[in-house]
């Protein structure tokens, strides 16, 4: 009898959540996802994860509570790192553990180590490891592994609607730095990404371009004399911001940040830093945590896109660039 695997929609699910899926499947898994993030989820994260962590890691705690009760067990990898010589936040990394802490009631937790920094071998033992968990052998869970990455790369490209292709000549062009897991989640986001298009402009995120093109920007940057991170999603993001300060591609730039994020707090010094030293594309920081409010960041988004648009016209480079990061709580 197959098990009842839930997923929460929440934190890498928005990256990698097509191979969680198919991966499961291919093990004849039964799963059950979280719904997307609202009021009531966010809430019951809030009332179970520690005040420390970040918003997006609280919302992740409320789809588990969601899914508590309802499923056998809980498919939360544990992901440590994606290339050699990075890794990912420490909060990702002691994800489970977290969540055996603060749940009540959890179900057992199915947590496989994803750490490619120890060679690819480490993180496949690591899964065929899952079998008993999934109640499937562990040469089905190896070829469940295969056809899952098969189907899923053969899938993957870039996503539509993202891309500068899209913007016409004279459309304001704004960049959204960001980690997927908030640029993703509307609710968390404020629905940023579409109060941008509604605003008449075209959003364009750091999703328009590949993994292996945003490394080579963020290589470039090194060679240049700047010190590489060891943070991946770090790495994508200072990667893709130098190419945009560096070719003019976007006329504006958006880095909306969760506030208590360590990694992120520190990008985002050097971002602005970088912006306010070419001094070329405008450039506006945003926090958000759980007390942030829609009306705030509508506000402050209209007058950033006002600003772009007038530094556009021939007169008007006189313009500041960039500022200190915005509060809309």
């Amino acid at each position: 009898m197959s098990v009842v695997v839930g997923v929460p929609r929440g934190l890498l699910f928005h990256e990698y959540g097509a191979l969680m899926l198919e991966f499961l499947r291919q093990c004849d898994a039964r799963t059950m996802l979280s719904p997307v993030t609202n009021k009531q989820i966010l809430q019951a994260g809030l009332e179970i994860c520690v005040d420390e962590a970040c918003l997006p890691v609280k919302a992740f705690f409320g789809h588990v509570a969601y899914l508590a009760g309802k499923v056998d067990a809980l498919f939360v990898p544990r992901f440590v790192s994606i290339e050699r010589g990075a890794f990912i936040c420490p909060k990702l990394m002691g994800l489970p553990d977290m969540i055996r802490a603060r749940v009540p009631g959890a179900p057992r937790i199915v947590d496989p180590c994803i750490d490619l920094s120890r060679g690819l071998g480490t993180t496949v033992r690591s899964i065929a490891q899952l079998g008993p968990a999934l109640c499937v052998s562990r040469g089905r869970v190896a070829t469940a592994l295969a056809r899952s990455m098969r189907m899923t790369f053969r899938r993957a490209g870039r996503r539509p609607g993202d891309g500068l292709e899209r913007a016409g000549i004279d459309t304001i062009r704004i960049g959204v730095l960001g980690h997927d897991y908030n640029l993703n989640d509307p609710y968390i986001s404020l629905d940023l990404i579409n109060k941008i298009r509604r605003l008449g402009a075209a959003p364009v995120t750091a999703g328009s371009y590949s993994h292996r093109e945003t490394a080579g920007w963020e290589r470039q940057r090194a060679r240049r004399g700047a010190k590489r991170l060891f943070w991946t999603y770090g790495r994508r993001l200072l990667g893709v911001a130098s190419r945009w300060l560096d070719t003019g591609e976007v006329d504006g730039v958006v880095h909306l940040m969760s506030f208590g994020c360590g990694p992120e707090s520190f990008i985002a010094e050097v971002i602005q830093y970088e912006a306010s030293e070419r001094n070329c594309t405008p450039l506006l920081c945003i926090n958000i945590d759980e007390h942030s409010a829609e009306a705030g960041l509508s506000t402050r988004l209209e007058a950033f896109i006002d600003t772009v648009a007038m530094r556009k016209c021939e007169h008007a480079s006189h313009l500041p660039t960039s500022g200190q990061p915005v509060d809309t709580r």
